[in-house]
């Protein structure tokens, strides 16, 4: 069955622009713990963590988490967001779970191409699950042992499932690489669903976030997607709605 990404904020740390602010004010104070959180508890810390910004001071974000629930995404995506290496990864099992029945991702361009393309993608997954489940038997059909060498032959395509958590400072960086026109379509839509969670409950920490371009010059130079106006508008619309 074809299936769509989907990203699901599911958990964050409680009050995470006070914790950013906490940990950042605590820095330059000498006063004691208990005395910063009475003082940061009833503020709006919007003004300090734009100054932290705008100072490069990001280490207190570090200190603010965010836990995605993210399904209907490809193993060709899992390969691109692992790359990530400050973050934790909790991934569906192919060796523990059966793909007898797996769903997989059409990638638009294939859509594009009109019906009967689409038809014969279908029909190559059909085909993969045919031979997938051959092995299944070969092997001995005895669970974990048999999946774990029948799953050789299912596509990047596969559908798979995990759970992410990253800190604010890593979702920062990832923002600014995978928001971008030229990172690969899939893990974009994802990304801006990501930003689109957090800016709910974070809007302060994330109010810059997003690709290189909203900043300043594109960082991709020759590169560029040439749309830095289409991809504010984007964002604009995005923090409008928050």
């Amino acid at each position: 069955m074809q299936v769509k990404g989907k990203a699901e904020l599911i958990r964050y740390t409680a009050d995470p622009e006070q914790t950013v602010a906490l940990a950042a004010k605590l820095c330059y104070s000498g006063d004691g713990i208990d005395e910063l959180i009475e003082k940061i508890g009833d503020k709006d810390n919007a003004k300090f963590i734009n100054i932290l910004t705008k100072m490069n001071h990001f280490s207190p974000f570090e200190h603010a988490s965010f836990t995605f629930a993210i399904e209907g995404v490809s193993r060709a995506l899992l390969a691109q967001i692992t790359r990530h290496r400050i973050a934790s990864f909790s991934v569906r099992s192919q060796r523990y779970v059966s793909e007898g029945e797996f769903n997989y991702v059409v990638p638009p361009a294939i859509e594009a191409l009109g019906a009967d393309a689409a038809a014969k993608y279908r029909s190559q997954m059909e085909q993969m699950l045919v031979w997938y489940r051959e092995w299944q038997t070969a092997l001995g059909d005895s669970g974990e042992k048999s999946n774990e060498d029948a799953r050789f032959v299912l596509p990047n395509a596969c559908e798979t499932k995990m759970i992410v958590t990253m800190n604010a400072r890593e979702l920062m960086h990832f923002f600014e690489l995978r928001c971008c026109n030229r990172a690969q379509w899939e893990i974009r839509g994802i990304a801006w669903q990501m930003l689109s969670e957090v800016l709910k409950v974070a809007p302060s920490i994330f109010a810059e976030s997003g690709p290189g371009c909203l900043r300043g010059a594109c960082p991709e130079g020759k590169k560029s997607c040439g749309k830095a106006a289409e991809v504010k508008a984007r964002r604009a619309e995005l923090q409008g709605s928050v």
